[in-house]
């Protein structure tokens, strides 16, 4: 009862803190509050809080343990090791997700995420639970080796979560620096791009890292390219969850990223 509430909750903050803010600074003018696939998202949104969240949190604390038990504690200063923690995670997360863009078989969960042809604050919360743990499970690693108690990062782990719901959203704002070192909705939708093979912005919340490795891009004007996949997908929400783990035959075609040349269509 008390996961409801909070879901419940949660929902309410959310749409009470991004709902104005997509109506007065959209990204994309003409976006209607009930776009099409919102019950897909909303799904997510009460599975991944309901069911998925619960099941993830258990899952990292089964790892801290263990690797509390077999990694000897690092004498250093604990501002040193958030730091560390969060630089590692970040390092992690970005190869993770390169990762998922190339290996065929990690590709089928992201494409789950990818499958959203429109983006606002509820179709972050499309995303498939393995590839949601997965991707958890890099962020966290550092922070699990270097024996942070999850008390000393948990402001910090708050906070990354709404931004990255915030680089999401239907928003357009002048960030200027912070642009680099948190995210920006328009890098993220840019890698949303329904084009030809996904290489930029792959950083999501430290895009720093795009550009020590290249891969970094910010489109300019206003934003008109397709989001999504460039193959059918399925709609719904629980068979979203089971495509991923459909058995294929060796003729079919195999799973390709999503697209996105240089420059935005014309």
């Amino acid at each position: 009862m008390h996961v409801l509430v909070a879901t419940v909750a949660s929902l309410a903050v959310l749409v009470v803190a991004f709902g104005p803010l997509e109506r007065a600074f959209p990204a994309r003018r003409g976006q209607p509050f009930w776009r099409p696939a919102w019950r897909v998202d909303l799904a997510f949104f009460v599975g991944q809080y309901l069911v998925w969240s619960g099941l993830a949190v258990g899952l990292m604390g089964l790892c801290q343990r263990a690797l509390a038990e077999g990694v000897p504690a690092l004498e250093m200063p604990l501002p040193v090791r958030v730091g560390l923690s969060v630089v590692g995670g970040d390092l992690l997360v970005y190869g993770f997700h390169r990762a998922c863009h190339a290996v065929p078989w990690l590709w089928r969960f992201h494409a789950v995420h990818h499958s959203a042809e429109h983006l606002d604050w509820l179709a972050a919360h499309r995303e498939h639970p393995v590839d949601g743990l997965l991707t958890q499970l890099c962020q966290n690693l550092p922070a699990f080796l270097l024996g942070l108690p999850f008390e000393a990062i948990a402001g910090l782990v708050a906070f990354r979560g709404v931004w990255a719901i915030f680089v999401h959203a239907n928003v357009r704002l002048p960030l200027g620096p912070l642009r680099l070192l948190l995210g920006a909705p328009e890098l993220h939708h840019w890698h949303h791009a329904r084009l030809a093979e996904t290489k930029h912005n792959f950083a999501n919340l430290a895009p720093w890292i795009d550009r020590l490795f290249g891969t970094y891009h910010c489109p300019t004007g206003e934003e008109r390219w397709p989001l999504g996949l460039d193959h059918p997908y399925p709609k719904g929400y629980l068979a979203q969850l089971v495509e991923p783990l459909r058995r294929r035959s060796p003729r079919e075609v195999p799973w390709k990223p999503v697209a996105c040349s240089d420059s935005p269509p014309r």
